[in-house]
């Protein structure tokens, strides 16, 4: 699928199909897309790899390059061991810090993390079982964007239109966020069998004092 494919399915959502009297032109409909993409990213972003080098005794890594970064996932170091060696780790803004005992020497670390997904004239890396969840979510901004922008116009369709808009479009986002939440803890739950958290348990009985 691709932008245009996309565009084509939102339209269709929102009961948009004549090109002669399109309500809504293609680039408001890229806006209302994209937007539907980042949100869908940050629960359940495109999956990535990259080589890192570390500094021979430093726990620290630059990670500014890996752009559209979403999260990071798991940090493997040293690589090529079976079973695979998951550090902790603490970030802060585009430096990673590995809290292991083991502290680097130069030898490559592996940095599994999430990106934006893209979609484009080329392509998208959306997985196909989820565009059409994106879609939704795509025609559910525009028609409440519609929506407030048609209350204080004249339309054709009298003055109970905005409001359908405005419901409709409402209805769309509510069932969209809440299968972004349930993909998100999804993932989560199958991200943290790569490694042991960073974060320690609350003790619930111990006062460990101020």
């Amino acid at each position: 699928m691709n932008l245009t494919d996309m565009r084509t399915i939102v339209r269709r959502d929102l009961h948009d199909e004549d090109s002669g009297n399109y309500r809504w032109t293609d680039d408001e409909l890229n806006r209302h897309i994209a937007r539907a993409v980042k949100g869908f990213s940050e629960h359940l972003p495109c999956e990535q790899k990259a080589t890192k080098a570390t500094s021979s005794g430093s726990r620290e890594l630059d990670i500014s390059n890996l752009s559209d970064r979403v999260a990071v996932v798991a940090v493997e170091y040293p690589v090529g061991q079976f079973p695979r060696r998951y550090q902790r780790f603490s970030l802060w803004e585009d430096t990673l810090t590995i809290l292991s005992e083991e502290i680097p020497d130069g030898a490559n670390a592996y940095v599994y993390y999430g990106k934006l997904h893209t979609l484009d004239a080329g392509g998208s890396t959306i997985p196909g079982q989820y565009e059409d969840l994106v879609a939704a979510g795509a025609a559910g901004y525009a028609a409440v964007e519609r929506a407030i922008f048609a209350v204080n116009q004249v339309n054709v369709g009298g003055s109970v239109t905005p409001g359908e808009f405005l419901a409709w479009g409402r209805e769309r986002l509510s069932d969209f966020r809440k299968e972004l939440r349930r993909l998100g803890r999804r993932n989560r739950i199958r991200n943290s069998t790569l490694y042991r958290p960073y974060y320690p348990a609350v003790s619930k009985s111990t006062d460990y004092g101020p």
